[in-house]
């Protein structure tokens, strides 16, 4: 079954090049030329990725990622023109998965979707849970647990604590986790790794500690003592 992708996008010239480049690799496209119809689109849909510009009529693309983020981990993709990097952080910190940068060529935009829908059924894994103390990942599934109860991890979050937890002991630097989770063509830098660091621990509670930072070397987990 095709995978629904959701853009948004007020410039009807760029939502018409990415809708008919999609279409060609055979994904289902819902358009969307503002923010409140991209809030009331993904209510009324099963969508598999948005592809979300930031700035955007009615509704701003930080709070159409705010609101989806309260109900959703949906895969979100920013696509931005900006070039400052604290603009890119706040996605981040809004739970955002990547970004691309204004103007791209459709094959990296293409390239990034492939990676985060495909990393959704890749499982590397002999079995189909990894547990440390409180916090357990189910892989089929793609949910984790604290402590018995469901925490809603980004995509992203969910990648970066698998990776974690399936090296546990071992120093992962950030080098590392950039090419692993977003691949090698990745822009950004240490600082995007700190960003979903610092929210995934958020959402670990006391569990935050078993990602222990190693100073100029990276982060690493480990059990609970």
């Amino acid at each position: 079954m095709s995978k629904t992708i959701l853009i948004v996008e007020d410039e009807n010239i760029l939502r018409e090049i990415m809708k008919d480049y999609l279409l060609e690799e055979g994904y289902r496209v819902i358009e969307a030329a503002d923010g409140k119809q991209a809030v009331s689109l993904f209510q009324e849909h099963e969508v598999d990725l948005i592809l979300l510009d930031i700035m955007l009529p009615e509704l701003d693309g930080w709070s159409v990622c705010r609101r989806i983020r309260r109900t959703s981990n949906v895969p979100i993709i920013l696509l931005t023109a900006r070039s400052d990097e604290d603009d890119t952080l706040l996605g981040f910190e809004l739970g955002a998965d990547d970004y691309v940068t204004k103007p791209y060529s459709p094959s990296i935009l293409l390239a990034r979707v492939k990676r985060l829908l495909e990393s959704r059924h890749i499982r590397e894994h002999d079995s189909d849970t990894l547990s440390s103390g409180g916090i357990s990942i189910h892989f089929p599934s793609r949910t984790v647990s604290i402590d018995g109860t469901s925490s809603g991890l980004t995509h992203t979050e969910f990648e970066i604590l698998a990776y974690l937890l399936k090296n546990k002991g071992i120093i992962i630097s950030r080098e590392q986790l950039i090419t692993k989770i977003w691949g090698y063509d990745f822009a950004g830098d240490d600082r995007t790794v700190n960003s979903h660091i610092r929210n995934l621990r958020s959402k670990l509670g006391k569990h935050a500690k078993q990602i222990v930072t190693v100073v100029r070397s990276g982060y690493k987990f480990e059990d609970e003592l």
